[in-house]
């Protein structure tokens, strides 16, 4: 698709968090951009404030975004200890560009970033999106139990 630019931010993703940079290295209100995304494009994700947002962003192993122009359409994240495990977190693209293969193009730069592609086992959690990850090797695994604790429950 032509204007498309995948951004492989540095790590913390300064140029997203601090300057709002997206694709091009081009100042676009990116923070405002993501916010608003994960607003339209999620039910998890949805009421994350900027100041969360950025911690979310500095806290993160590998941040990926994916643009059309000075449009967001699709993000990505992990986190990892850089050795044994990485979880993949907020993979989201916009809905009216599912199933064109943006998803594979976000995963696939989450997985062959140098800090993930050693670890041991990389872990994600969906909703409604099993069957797009098996695609691209992920398997069930009933050998685990997620278990949650919501500490603004408590």
């Amino acid at each position: 698709m032509k204007g498309l630019s995948l951004v492989k931010h540095a790590p913390t993703a300064p140029g997203l968090r601090l300057l709002g940079m997206g694709a091009r290295f081009q100042p676009t209100n990116g923070l405002v951009k993501l916010q608003s995304f994960l607003n339209e494009n999620t039910f998890w994700a949805r009421g994350r404030n900027k100041k969360q947002i950025c911690t979310m962003l500095y806290q993160s192993t590998v941040v990926v975004s994916l643009w059309n122009q000075t449009k967001l359409i699709g993000f990505g994240r992990a986190t990892s200890d850089l050795v044994f495990r990485a979880v993949l977190w907020d993979i989201v693209i916009a809905s009216d560009h599912q199933g064109l293969g943006m998803g594979k193009l976000i995963l696939e730069a989450i997985l062959t970033n140098k800090k993930i592609k050693s670890v041991e086992k990389i872990y994600l959690m969906t909703t409604n999106s099993a069957e797009f990850y098996k695609q691209l090797g992920f398997t069930s695994n009933h050998n685990q139990s997620l278990l949650i604790l919501n500490q603004n429950e408590l």
